[in-house]
This record gives C-alpha cells, structure tokens and sequence, in this order.
C-alpha cells in the first residue's frame, strides 16, 4: 500500500471505499464540478458501477509497483485522484494529471500540493525521462499549478478545444528529470 504524505494531503493507493468515492463524483453527482475543468471536451463514457470497478481492477502499473492513479485525501478524507499514463515507453515520458473531486477543496493549495507529492514520487520511484501535462488554457489554474511545479509550457494549440461552444487553446506543459533534480537539490546518478 502506498502512503505518501505532505503537509496537509496524503497520497495513497486507493480502498474500496475510495472506489465508491470515485464513482460518485464521476457519474452520480449532480454538479459535475470536476468535468467543467477536468478535459471537458472529451465526451466521458457512463459506466455502471460494476463496469467502472471492473475497469480500475484492470489497470496495469506504469512500473512494477508503481500505479497509474492514486487517491488524494486531506485527514483521511478523499478529495480526488492525481494520474498518469504513457505517452512514450521508449523515450520515458508520462502524461499526467489531477482531479480535486470535492469543490470544498479548490483554490486552497491542496491540489498544487497534491499535484507536486505525484510529480516527485513519480520521479522518485522509476526512471522516467519526462513528466507531462495537458490542459486548456481555460483551465487557468491547472497552468499556475504546473508552473509552480517547475513546468515549462512547451506547446500551446491554437483553438484546439470547444468549451461551452467557445474555442480555447490545447496547452502542453512538462519537466525533465534534470529539471526536477536541479528543483530538489538533487544530483543525478552518475
């Protein structure tokens, strides 16, 4: 079981308790906060909740022991789930991203702390080249919080995304490992 914790938020691999959470805030709850930031260009598939547990006992590791997702709690709470996935096995870059499920939870600094204990876990436990992330550039906190990580905006496509009939930007972000390891006063291996 994984349990990394930071000053006020904790990561860990999620419960079946954690489960239902999820499955609530996807697909139960009647605002739909999340999706209004969380890529609300992709059309997301209804799922039953049979279907969606099936579905998460299927993920694969990034790296042996190492889970695509894990669950972010504030005083054992669960508030939303950071993630990732390949984008380049051969190269060593991830995609990654968060979800702050529970709106009591926004603009309070928990998501950039969250955000910050994945991107050095994840670095910490593999050997990943490269760590990204993908937004629009209506999601304005999302960018701010990648910055502050030390991410550096590397692509930005114009009017790549409808929101709410209105066009925005797709916005790349990333950061390499050397980055991160000048970041934490780190060394690489030699």
């Amino acid at each position: 079981m994984i349990h990394k914790k930071g000053i006020r938020v904790t990561l860990r691999t999620a419960t079946i308790t954690d489960l239902e959470e999820i499955y609530y805030w996807k697909y139960v709850d009647g605002t739909q906060a999340a999706k209004k930031w969380n890529g609300p260009y992709i059309p997301e598939k209804q799922m039953t909740k049979t279907e969606f547990l099936k579905d998460w006992a299927n993920d694969e590791e990034l790296f042996e022991g190492v889970p695509n997702t894990l669950v972010m709690a504030v005083n054992d709470q669960f508030i939303g789930v950071v993630g990732a996935y390949w984008v380049d096995k051969n190269t060593n870059w991830l995609e990654t991203g968060i979800v702050t499920y529970n709106s009591d939870y926004w603009n309070g600094g928990y998501g950039s702390e969250a955000y910050s204990l994945w991107i050095d876990y994840l670095f910490e436990n593999t050997t990943l080249h490269r760590i990204g992330m993908s937004t629009w550039s209506g999601n304005e906190r999302m960018m701010r919080v990648a910055d502050k990580l030390g991410m550096q905006l590397e692509a930005k496509i114009r009017d790549a995304r409808m929101v709410d009939g209105k066009y925005y930007d797709a916005i790349k972000m990333g950061i390499l490992r050397s980055e991160w390891e000048l970041q934490k006063g780190s060394h690489p291996s030699v």
